[in-house]
């Protein structure tokens, strides 16, 4: 799992952001470098749902998607 897919599954860069005390502008950048090591371990004790794989039922197929 990426950086993205964990912060979309915290709720969005604003909801991240405010989980972990710091800045939206701190979480943007994690989409490009990657999330410190001390904040993975910290969402991974606070919020271990968003790190168990999604069951394959919750993934939209890619033909069901909206064009």
């Amino acid at each position: 799992m990426n950086a993205t897919e964990i912060i979309q599954r915290l709720g969005g860069v604003t909801k991240t952001a405010a989980l972990c005390e710091v800045t939206a502008q701190a979480v943007s950048q994690w989409h490009r470098n990657g999330i410190p090591k001390a904040q993975v371990k910290f969402l991974r004790l606070a919020r271990p749902d968003v790190f168990e794989p999604v069951p394959a039922s919750d993934t939209p197929h890619p033909e069901s998607q909206p064009q």
